[in-house]
């Protein structure tokens, strides 16, 4: 089993989360956070006073893949969330151990 994070515009959200539903990805965690990297901000205008944004607004999310559908859900991933442009962000790709269900107490890939 992997587990992707993928750091992506929140504008792309729904458009990844339907394409990983089409792909048989079941369970999503979507978390909003902030930071930069080679797009190191910007700067913006408030009354008058100009100010730079340091931390710009991106949405995590992460799901548990069988390592036979890692490959398919990357490039669902890729192909959504790319615009072409810079900031688009990054997915990372990481072996799990082990997946409990809290609930009924099922494990591996039975419990994803």
């Amino acid at each position: 089993m992997k587990k992707i994070e993928a750091i992506i515009k929140p504008f792309k959200l729904d458009e990844v989360r339907e394409a990983l539903s089409e792909i048989g990805a079941n369970g999503l965690t979507v978390t909003e956070v902030k930071g930069f990297g080679r797009q190191k901000g910007h700067t913006e205008l408030y009354r008058g006073a100009e100010y730079v944004v340091d931390f710009l607004p991106k949405i995590k999310l992460e799901l548990i893949v069988a390592d036979e559908m890692l490959e398919n859900a990357i490039e669902a991933i890729m192909q959504v969330a790319r615009t072409g442009k810079i900031g688009d962000g990054k997915i990372f790709v990481t072996t799990v151990e082990q997946v409990i269900r809290i609930r009924t107490g099922e494990t591996g890939e039975s419990a994803i």
